[in-house]
């Protein structure tokens, strides 16, 4: 098979096409700069100059070709400009999930088919894996890594049938000491490259800062919701009041600060408040975009902080095999996470004509709109996921 690697200078990529070379197959890289910040206002510490450096002696030592891609215009455009919009309507994305399904397994994807690729392979740590499906033709399953502590199979749980029947991952079976391990005995540069960090292809940034660029700051006030707040609060009955978080307004608590811009700050959020005063931490637990206003409550145990239940809007429930999807009104208990690295959690799912409900066995805390909420079986498949709608 001739298949493409997306090197990018990072050891788990280094070893996946050092396997797929070693398997006999006709292995190419290719590097894809997604990140050319030209404004001078933003540096991540993920400088692509480097990177590519280093996929470029990766690919000498392993001895395959070479090759360079810019899809910044794409990246910009479908994952960047996504971000400052979801922010300014007062949403949190999730950037990886999107540089996965927008750029890593659509434009890089059609790239290396374009160059003569049967498949495209990357550095992810999950496993793919194949049935018969109800037409008789192949369904493509996504399944967790075997390493618990890297499984990335949530960073790509919007991919669709056709992204997965040209993918191939082959470190899913791997843990990342074995693969560091392969690396230093094949010698290859990126053997004790520590792994990359913050937003996919930007790095770790001033994520403020980084908003800065389009968002303009505007001051509001900050209030703080005081526990009692909840004292003799009606008791939620239906599974739809249960989704639905409280909406607080400015007299359920009181005045405790200034802020710069309520689309700068997250639910479960406690750096960059800057109000002292306090025994315990403060902690963002909701945010008004429209009235630029935020929300604070103090100690992590704060009950504002949790929730049983989301909502996922019609138009964002996303199956990953298509005759896996739930009918209207069925019911089905899955494994889920809403953040990557998070245990997965105990939940049912509930279909609803406005919507996908989970149900969680135990309160979650930092449910966040923006976010993906993506669920599991037992056996450790990703079925689907959802944007988190409130």
């Amino acid at each position: 098979m001739r298949i493409a690697v997306g090197l990018s200078g990072g050891v788990d990529s280094s070893v996946a096409a050092l396997l797929l070379k070693n398997a006999g197959h006709e292995v190419f890289a290719v590097f894809m700069q997604n990140w050319n910040d030209a404004t001078g206002t933003l540096h991540g510490d993920c400088e692509w100059e480097e990177e590519r450096s280093v996929a470029e002696m990766v690919a000498r030592k392993i001895g395959i070709p070479f090759h360079f891609v810019d899809l910044s215009a794409e990246y910009r455009k479908r994952v960047v400009d996504y971000m400052f919009d979801s922010y300014e309507r007062g949403l949190t994305p999730n950037p990886d999930v999107l540089c996965n399904r927008e750029i890593k397994f659509d434009s890089f994807l059609r790239h290396a088919l374009s160059l003569g690729a049967d498949y495209v392979a990357t550095g992810h740590y999950c496993r793919k894996g194949e049935l018969t499906g109800p037409d008789g033709k192949p369904s493509y399953r996504l399944m967790a890594g075997l390493d618990g502590n890297k499984d990335q199979s949530y960073f790509l749980c919007q991919l669709s049938q056709e992204q997965l029947r040209y993918a191939l991952f082959p470190i899913g079976e791997l843990t990342k000491p074995q693969v560091r391990s392969i690396a230093k005995e094949a010698g290859l540069p990126s053997a004790d490259k520590k792994d990359s960090q913050g937003i996919c292809f930007v790095g770790k940034v001033d994520l403020p800062l980084f908003l800065q660029q389009k968002l303009k700051a505007r001051e509001g006030k900050v209030i703080e919701i005081f526990r009692d707040y909840y004292d003799g609060r009606a008791a939620a009955t239906t599974i739809e009041e249960i989704a639905e978080p409280v909406v607080y307004s400015e007299q359920d608590g009181k005045l405790a600060g200034v802020h710069q811009g309520a689309q700068f700050y997250t639910i479960g959020q406690r750096h960059g408040l800057n109000i002292g005063g306090h025994k315990n931490p403060l902690f963002v637990i909701a945010t008004d975009v429209e009235n630029n206003l935020i929300y604070v409550g103090e100690g992590q145990d704060h009950p504002g902080l949790y929730r049983r239940a989301l909502r996922i809007e019609p138009r964002d429930i996303h199956w990953i095999r298509p005759e896996m999807e739930m009918a209207e009104d069925e019911e089905r208990d899955y494994l889920v996470r809403i953040r990557y690295r998070q245990p997965l959690q105990q939940a049912r799912l509930v279909r609803r004509s406005n919507g996908l409900y989970i149900i969680f066995e135990k309160p979650q805390r930092g449910v966040t709109a923006g976010q993906f909420a993506a669920w599991y079986d037992n056996d450790g498949e990703l079925e689907g996921s959802g944007v988190i709608y409130r």
